[in-house]
């Protein structure tokens, strides 16, 4: 398949700026792939479509507010600073991107916050926006990481135009995060309330949690018309024994295995044995999943409406069937569903 087998036209007003008032009041559009039905539900009437012991897969990473603002010494620009992923706790290496990037170079230095407590030195340059800073501040590590969390912001995806506040600190997190080292959340969990949770757990369903830290890669475009040759960042993921025995318990038992988001599949099909049950995991993940393609641990899936030409709508397209998927996606924008980060749900069956 193509690039361009994954575009449609998609009315800037079907992107949702602001959540559901209610966690599990967002829509929810059921797939079942067998029947090739379509139906419009509540998020919270999913609980009908799982029975005692079939599995949910949570990702319980934690996002951290990973965008700072800074000046740069001597001009004073301002300068916004966008945290990726920790390199060295030990000396403080950071890779970021930076905005604008034009004026950032080796050897600059970086101020934040209004009494300039935290400073940042430029040590190397890794893509046109990317670099390597080296923070130097003079407290403790854990000092180091609360002056970051008390300076930084919530990562808001970029096409949210409006300002950030202080309601989408909490609401841009799931309720069972707390593995923090994401910076974006993982955004099928957001649909869940405290009360569904409970209501779940009353009914029998069982939970499993794995670990995969988002980062911006995947959300970044597909540039390529070949989708073969288009290459995933890594995402550092964790699957462990627990997880690993509640899954392949279900799997013997035939029951229902559902991923919650696109970033609990990549993870369960990161670490398929031979025989098509789930080992422990620990590292880095670059799979990318586009059609066609044999999934081997979950049979079905909670996302988000996701944007044109995006992986995450190839995942959803090598799982629903990509006419299928075509036909939903038509719909979706007929009953004007949200798309994206706060959007509305889909259940794939």
């Amino acid at each position: 398949m193509k690039l361009s087998h994954f575009n449609f036209d998609l009315p800037p007003e079907l992107l949702a700026e602001y959540p559901a008032e209610n966690r599990d009041e967002a829509r929810l559009m059921v797939l079942n792939r067998k029947e090739q039905t379509i139906e419009h539900k509540q998020f919270k009437d999913l609980i009908n479509y799982f029975e005692p012991q079939d599995v949910m897969v949570l990702n319980n990473t934690k996002v951290f507010p990973a965008r700072l603002f800074g000046n740069k010494e001597k001009t004073g620009a301002r300068i916004e600073v966008f945290l990726l992923r920790e390199l060295n706790s030990e000396t403080r290496l950071w890779d970021v991107l930076v905005d604008p990037a034009r004026k950032i170079r080796i050897g600059n230095k970086l101020y934040f916050g209004e009494d300039e407590s935290l400073v940042a030195e430029v040590i190397d340059n890794t893509t046109s926006r990317g670099r390597t800073l080296r923070f130097l501040y003079d407290g403790s590590y854990e000092e180091f990481r609360n002056k970051l969390t008390e300076l930084g912001e919530t990562p808001l995806p970029k096409y949210i135009k409006r300002e950030v506040q202080p309601e989408d600190q909490e609401r841009y997190q799931t309720i069972y995060a707390k593995t923090e080292g994401a910076v974006a959340a993982p955004t099928a969990g957001l649909h869940f309330s405290k009360h569904l949770l409970k209501r779940l757990e009353i009914k029998g369903i069982d939970f499993a949690e794995v670990t995969l830290h988002v980062g911006l890669g995947t959300f970044s475009p597909v540039e390529v018309e070949d989708l073969s040759k288009h290459k995933m960042d890594s995402e550092e993921a964790f699957i462990e024994k627990p997880a690993v025995d509640t899954i392949n318990q279900a799997i013997r038992e035939k029951r229902k295995i559902c991923a919650v988001g696109t970033t609990v599949m990549r993870s369960l099909e990161s670490s398929v044995s031979s025989n098509r049950t789930l080992n422990e995991f620990g590292g880095w993940t670059n799979k990318f999943i586009f059609p066609p393609y044999d999934f081997s641990i979950a049979n079905c899936m909670i996302t988000n409406f996701h944007t044109p030409k995006s992986t995450l709508l190839m995942m959803v397209s090598a799982f629903a069937g990509h006419d299928f998927m075509k036909k939903a996606y038509a719909e979706a924008v007929k009953e004007k569903y949200k798309f994206y980060t706060y959007g509305d749900a889909m259940l794939i069956l």
